[in-house]
């Protein structure tokens, strides 16, 4: 009986506690609101495609600055990329925050498809405009926590550019700047509120370039040879092989250059290819077998191959020990809930779903703490096997849109979009103070990182030692 009431009072208070700080946290998240919000949906305008991210990277770092952060731009060779820090001494909380858009999408805040020239041929379908704002946010409150408390401790905002397909983390990890994080925190948005302990696929790709001879398709075909052909060539021998890999496995490409005219033989094609699994081993494997498609094509019809690496991620690494912190807090703040005039706006694009997996109102709730597994990829792998990682998902979408959508890009610029935002921050905030009051918690973390990785771990990228493909979004 004894045991059990001091199981409840413990109870008890540790609600107590985390409803103190939640409403701390909650006053001074108010005091930065409309500051990023605004950042927010002017990076939603940039529409920046990674390592072009010029607009949006100085207005981050320009926030942070006014904050009293320290800016150091350009690392890891990366024009768009910075570190932002506060503090001088003790424990160093790492913050990631990603600004890129994807290419081929228009922006549009309408519930219904538009098409609209920005300018960048660019939108944010996967909310990274709200993933940097609610980061460098939550960097904010954090600092002004340290410092009204005197707490020793630094916060470090990553500004990263390049998440899609660009392995931007990828490039600071190699470069040591995570060497003295102790922990890091981050997010993402999304159509439902979560913080599971999360894996993804490790990933490695590469632009495959094919040359022939150009000739006259139909005047002397005989002194051509397609490079098109070896293009078409590896693909139709990539979906062979696809019948003997791993089921884990995902293999996926785009014909980036193919020739402009049916009566020309093209002398030029690029292929662009994904390779995913969630080991790294086998990944280098089938990348290898992957290659060895391309060689056979070029010797089959004649033309010259050479590949280019573009980049290259490791699976995401849980840790149960901050995640679990990182659950608690976001469920006691709770899910977003909607305005009338939001909720309509939600009714609107839900129908234009095709097979929506949840429903409107399920953003109100945040999810079980349970074990996921993604088959998509993300340069936060690398830096979860360098350090103690995790993260959460705010929904910033309608519930059942899917990432890399119109639908995504218009709910991420609008108030929608910005309740996740705050949520996201919010969580963060909490979380990085509770790691601050409780240093235990670091050594749990990096413990639980040591046995996951194995003791004989060296972290060598994926992508080996190319420099940063700065233009490989321009074709």
């Amino acid at each position: 009986m004894y045991k059990k009431l001091n199981y409840f009072i413990l109870l008890i208070t540790s609600s107590l506690i985390t409803n103190i700080n939640a409403s701390s946290i909650e006053e001074n998240i108010l005091n930065h609101k409309d500051q990023f919000s605004e950042v927010a949906l002017k990076i939603w305008n940039h529409a920046e495609m990674g390592y072009q991210e010029i607009k949006s990277s100085n207005l981050l770092a320009s926030e942070l600055k006014k904050e009293g952060f320290k800016i150091t731009k350009n690392v890891a060779g990366i024009p768009t990329a910075f570190v932002a820090e506060y503090g001088s001494k003790g424990p160093v909380i790492g913050i990631l925050g990603e600004f890129d858009a994807l290419p081929g999408l228009a922006q549009s805040s309408s519930p219904f498809k538009e098409v609209i020239d920005n300018g960048t041929g660019a939108g944010h379908a996967c909310g990274h405009h709200l993933f940097g704002a609610a980061s460098a946010w939550a960097a904010v409150v954090v600092k002004e926590w340290l410092e009204s408390n005197n707490y020793d401790g630094r916060v470090r905002f990553y500004g990263t550019p390049a998440e899609e397909g660009g392995s931007g983390k990828v490039y600071m990890v190699r470069d040591g700047l995570f060497n003295d994080v102790d922990i890091v925190l981050h997010w993402h948005p999304d159509d439902v509120n979560s913080a599971n302990s999360r894996t993804s696929n490790s990933n490695k790709s590469a632009k495959f370039t094919f040359r022939g001879i150009s000739s006259h398709a139909a005047g002397a075909p005989e002194q051509g040879r397609s490079a098109l052909d070896g293009v078409e060539s590896m693909n139709m021998m990539v979906n062979m092989l696809r019948e003997h890999i791993p089921q884990e496995s995902r293999i996926h490409y785009v014909i980036t250059k193919g020739g402009l005219a049916p009566n020309v033989v093209p002398d030029l094609a690029e292929v662009y290819y994904y390779v995913r699994h969630p080991e790294m081993r086998m990944v280098e494997e089938l990348f290898k077998r992957v290659v060895k498609t391309a060689e056979g094509a070029a010797i089959g019809t004649d033309t010259k191959m050479t590949y280019e690496v573009m980049h290259g991620n490791y699976s995401l690494l849980p840790n149960d020990v901050i995640q679990k912190i990182m659950h608690r807090n976001l469920a006691s703040f709770g899910g977003i809930k909607y305005t009338k005039e939001e909720n309509d706006y939600a009714k609107t694009i839900y129908k234009t779903f095709i097979e929506p997996t949840t429903e409107i109102g399920s953003q109100e709730y945040v999810s079980e703490y349970t074990t996921s597994h993604s088959y998509g990829s993300t340069d936060v792998g690398d830096v979860s096997w360098v350090v103690p990682t995790a993260g959460i998902r705010a929904a910033t979408w309608v519930p059942g849109t899917a990432a890399h959508s119109w639908q995504a890009v218009a709910a991420g610029g609008t108030t929608i979009g910005l309740k996740g935002t705050e949520l996201a921050a919010k969580t963060i905030s909490a979380t990085a103070i509770e790691i601050y009051k409780n240093p235990k918690i670091i050594y749990e973390a990096k413990q639980e990182l040591k046995t996951r990785v194995g003791e004989d771990f060296k972290y060598k990228a994926l992508l080996g030692e190319r420099k940063p493909p700065l233009n490989y979004r321009v074709n």
